[in-house]
């Protein structure tokens, strides 16, 4: 296909997006200021106790988000131990402990790492009643947070930056639920299998038996990506052909997995009263992701070598129904989303073209990011973008009104240590610890040396990040791995939302400044260059010795 079609097949994306980014930003908008609440939403509030009218602390929200968290993660654990008991097990044995939490930890953080082959490991019961609700409820957590924070810039002089369950309920009902049955029916027209089958014994052409797993995948497909979550009904993700049959139903995934995320920077600017505002952040977004495809695709279709330059790129590990260009496009959405799903096999990928997809992640997935994630993670970034900016001109730095005091920059600059603390501690102490590395060279690399340093950085990078795509040629399922990668996707999931709930109600209390002759305008062009060059700059700053260790030092032999 070549550049003529990377821009044709970036040109009907944008293009889908364009019509669908304002009037489903503007719904979502409704669905989170709205004062009513649904027949079925009240009796959900009854169950749970709830006044839908109360607002809640910063503190309050934060202590709703890791209850409901903690509830889960514990019901997919015991979901997982207990499945050799459970209808629909298709006889399969209780999931061992420490993959059971390595997956528990994973589809609550919105992660779905998937240590674990899922038609080999887990019943239809434990994909239903455990991932695929997960794939809703996180997803909805991540919005519900995302939105907290738009509050907190939108509130004046407040102490509550509204209620959890209700916009957990509000996400999971009125935005998450009814776009799934759609995006499901959909993919179920291009050829995705949806059914109770278990697995058929058939003969092959060759004389030989083989095993077809079957299953509810449409269903739990569809929630997969418009969620952002990821992990696939089977090994080989989105990349079976159960899973996405043909090109087009590539491109459908792809907008599933942008849908969301690219609509959500129209609902804060609705919400804040300033659709300026909203575009800007877009923008950021657009920038970055439009740049990252670019290269990644630039990377991939220049495969060195007799066999590349014949099959006109880097073939290998990548599908021949998508090509170049359908692969390119969809790690850059799934690894720029933080949705970690794969139509191809990353580590197949060139050096260089591998380490694309790690860069996305080490950004912080915000272009546009996952579900929520990624607009709370670009507004950080902009609040940083703008103390920075207030530094060069000499005074206090606002955003849409709002201070940008000391307690705020120490949240935001917490929230960007995170991820990389985790990413590169992780990494560190997997070749440290003498016991550790023993085990990680001698059972979970299959490509020792530079690569296989890809590969673990690659690991962690995606569960710190909350991604859960990992390069292929690594055995993940050993109690070190499952274990280290689970703590990982949990702090890299949690410490962050506690952090944007705290600035979020910092900023609820403040009262807004009006705009003077020296208030940065931040919806100009000049302000997305600023906020694309601080996310770049901490980025490079942050990772550039370690990739240089890995991808890079591979990449330059």
């Amino acid at each position: 296909m070549g550049w003529v079609g990377a821009v044709l097949a970036l040109g009907t994306v944008a293009l889908v997006l364009a019509v669908v980014h304002r009037s489903f930003g503007d719904y979502m908008a409704t669905v989170y200021t709205t004062p009513r609440d649904w027949r079925v939403e009240r009796g959900l509030y009854r169950l749970l106790g709830v006044d839908p009218r109360s607002g809640q602390t910063w503190q309050a929200y934060a202590r709703g988000v890791l209850t409901f968290s903690l509830v889960g993660l514990l019901l997919v654990y015991a979901l997982q131990r207990t499945q050799q008991w459970l209808p629909y097990s298709l006889g399969l044995p209780a999931v061992a402990p420490d993959l059971s939490f390595n997956t528990a930890a994973s589809f609550v953080g919105n992660t779905n790492w998937q240590s674990y082959s899922p038609e080999q490991t887990v019943g239809y019961t434990v994909q239903l009643a455990g991932l695929a609700v997960q794939n809703f409820v996180s997803a909805a957590v991540g919005m519900a947070v995302a939105v907290a924070l738009v509050r907190g810039f939108a509130h004046r002089r407040r102490g509550t930056i509204g209620n959890f369950w209700v916009d957990l309920v509000r996400g999971s009902l009125r935005i998450l639920l009814p776009l799934s049955v759609v995006g499901a029916v959909v993919l179920m027209i291009g050829g995705v299998v949806q059914n109770f089958d278990g697995f058929t014994d058939v003969t092959t052409v060759a004389g030989g038996a083989q095993s077809i797993p079957g299953g509810p995948v449409a269903s739990q497909e569809a929630i997969k990506l418009l969620g952002t979550n990821g992990g696939g009904f089977f090994n080989a993700n989105s990349a079976h052909p159960f899973e996405n049959p043909t090109a087009w139903t590539s491109v459908v995934e792809v907008l599933l997995m942008l849908a969301v995320p690219f609509s959500l920077p129209r609902t804060f600017g609705r919400m804040v009263g300033d659709l300026r505002q909203g575009y800007a952040i877009l923008a950021a977004m657009g920038v970055i992701f439009v740049a990252s495809f670019a290269a990644l695709t630039a990377l991939e279709s220049a495969g060195s070598g007799t066999a590349p330059q014949l099959a006109g790129g880097a073939m290998e590990g990548k599908e021949a129904r998508f090509g170049i260009v359908g692969t390119t496009l969809f790690a850059t959405t799934s690894t720029t989303t933080s949705t970690g799903a794969v139509n191809a096999m990353h580590d197949s990928f060139t050096a260089l073209g591998g380490m694309i997809p790690m860069l996305n992640m080490m950004l912080g997935e915000v272009a546009p990011g996952g579900v929520g994630s990624g607009l709370y993670g670009m507004l950080v970034l902009a609040v940083i973008a703008v103390f920075v900016a207030g530094l060069l001109v000499g005074r206090t730095p606002e955003y849409l009104g709002k201070k940008i005091g000391p307690r705020e920059i120490k949240l935001a600059s917490l929230y960007i240590l995170v991820t990389p603390t985790l990413v590169l501690a992780g990494t560190a102490l997997s070749f440290a610890i003498p016991a550790v590395r023993e085990s990680v060279v001698s059972t979970t690399i299959w490509n020792p040396g530079v690569h296989g340093m890809s590969e673990v950085l690659y690991a962690f990078t995606s569960a710190a990040n909350n991604n859960g795509s990992a390069f292929a040629g690594i055995t993940a399922n050993t109690p070190w791995m499952n274990t280290a990668l689970g703590v990982a996707i949990l702090l890299g999931r949690f410490v962050p939302i506690v952090l944007v709930l705290a600035l979020a109600g910092s900023l609820a209390r403040q009262d807004k400044v009006p705009a003077t002759a020296g208030t940065l305008p931040t919806h100009r062009p000049q302000f997305v260059g600023l906020l694309v060059g601080v996310v770049v700059i901490l980025t490079a700053l942050t990772y550039f010795p370690v990739l240089a260790l890995g991808p890079l030092a591979e990449g330059l032999v």
